[in-house]
């Protein structure tokens, strides 16, 4: 049995949190203020500490001043920014473990498991839906997206850089979804003008010079699947109205029939642009946007979950360790340089990069040879900056850089902030006021 303090000011998940703690057989103690906790550490030494991080009289990080570094009490953060559990891990050792709300039973018993690191991994140990990798804050709320739609029928738009893996979202999403048909992946800035309707739709035989055959459009072979339109804002506005009236209806009309086809596939299409630009610029009619986008995805870049690096790292080395029957690894200073890479191109230039590596490994010490840079010659020539937490800075500045860059990260949405910080919108409000960001 373990002795468990829990801290937290949300006072229905301290009350849910308790019960489930004291189900699994623990002993409970709960404060929802830095004050309340220091003083119950004062006089108890807990085997556990549940802890969250921005609290209304302080920020959680100054009840682990008072904890030794060689202390054997076992620390779980709970928040959603992972450069906090980073830099605490670097101060603290592995005793910190790490968790993101809503909590349930089988990761709190994770928590008391010693065969089993305090994390929120995957239970496979790599991939989430089969195909994504990733254990950091904008990616749990990403797997949350996921779940939440995977349940439903609704037309998906995926926004993102390039380079983010938005592919490999929608196909997690068609995973997710257990659904009966295939999952089917286009891409629209590749098709020619004459022959959109063609690859979008099929043709019969003897329709325009070349149709030698029938041909069956995308829609129909994501029939009871997924049909992925990649690039989407790519194609022509002035064909866009076919795609539209085929979402509306969900008939479809082969270049040269007569007859209509009843369509059944969940749609997910994807753009490299921002929604404001697409707006802006006119690229996709607003009411194709609003057909496609039921349920608008954001996907983050690498640089703001810098923690998944090793854990792409790793993934991408199994792969080609078991492609090329070889066991190559990565020194830590290599890993080091990796981490603090910018990576404009993200997750595909990460692969590329460590593809590269792999073959100029050194065969006699088995590990990766990075180049002298690591920029490619298409690398982004604008700096992207991040929140620079390091050892030295005070919990006040960790917690504003906390707070500043999550908002940052969701384009000043402040519910959203709160949600991913777990903190309420007052809390976060009280802080802003005391930072005087009036252009938050």
């Amino acid at each position: 049995m373990a002795d468990v303090l829990l801290v937290d000011d949300d006072n229905r998940f301290l009350e849910a949190t308790v019960q489930l703690l004291q189900l699994l057989g623990h002993s409970v103690t709960a404060a929802d203020t830095v004050a309340a906790a220091r003083k119950l550490m004062s006089n108890h030494q807990f085997t556990h500490v549940i802890l969250d991080l921005i609290l209304p009289d302080g920020s959680g990080l100054h009840l682990l001043e008072g904890i030794p570094a060689n202390s054997k009490t076992k620390i779980t953060l709970i928040t959603g920014h992972p450069s906090i559990k980073s830099i605490v891990k670097n101060l603290y050792g592995a005793n910190i473990g790490y968790l993101i709300k809503p909590i349930d039973l089988q990761q709190l018993k994770s928590l008391f498991d010693e065969k089993i690191t305090p994390s929120l991994r995957n239970p496979s140990g790599e991939l989430h839906f089969n195909y994504l990798v990733g254990e950091s804050a904008p990616m749990q709320h990403l797997y949350e997206m996921i779940s939440r739609v995977a349940t439903t029928k609704a037309n998906i738009m995926l926004l993102g850089e390039s380079g983010v893996g938005k592919e490999m979202v929608a196909a997690a999403i068609h995973y997710a979804s257990n659904v009966e048909g295939d999952f089917v992946a286009t891409n629209c800035g590749a098709f020619s003008r004459e022959l959109i309707g063609s690859e979008l739709f099929g043709h019969e035989k003897g329709a325009f010079t070349g149709a030698v055959q029938r041909k069956i459009g995308v829609f129909e072979q994501a029939s009871k699947g997924t049909l992925f339109l990649d690039e989407v804002t790519e194609m022509p506005v002035d064909l866009q109205p076919n795609l539209l009236r085929a979402l509306e209806v969900k008939k479809i009309t082969r270049v040269g029939a007569i007859s209509t086809v009843d369509i059944n596939c969940r749609v997910i299409s994807a753009t490299n642009r921002a929604e404001q630009d697409i707006a802006q610029q006119g690229c996709l009619r607003e009411d194709l946007y609003f057909r496609l986008a039921v349920f608008p995805i954001h996907i983050p870049p690498l640089r703001s979950r810098k923690e998944d690096i090793p854990l792409l790292v790793r993934y991408f080395l199994a792969n080609f360790n078991h492609e090329y029957n070889g066991e190559i690894g990565i020194s830590d200073e290599s890993l080091r340089r990796l981490i603090d890479y910018d990576w404009p191109g993200n997750v595909r230039e990460l692969r590329h990069a460590i593809h590269r590596a792999y073959i100029m490994a050194d065969q006699s010490k088995k590990i990766l040879v990075l180049p002298e840079k690591l920029s490619s010659p298409f690398s982004k020539t604008q700096a992207h900056t991040t929140a620079g937490i390091r050892v030295g800075k005070t919990v006040e500045e960790v917690e504003r850089e906390l707070i500043e860059s999550t908002l940052e990260h969701f384009d000043g949405d402040k519910k959203q902030a709160a949600d991913i910080l777990g903190i309420s919108l007052k809390t976060l409000y009280n802080r802003l006021n005391a930072y005087g960001e009036a252009e938050f």
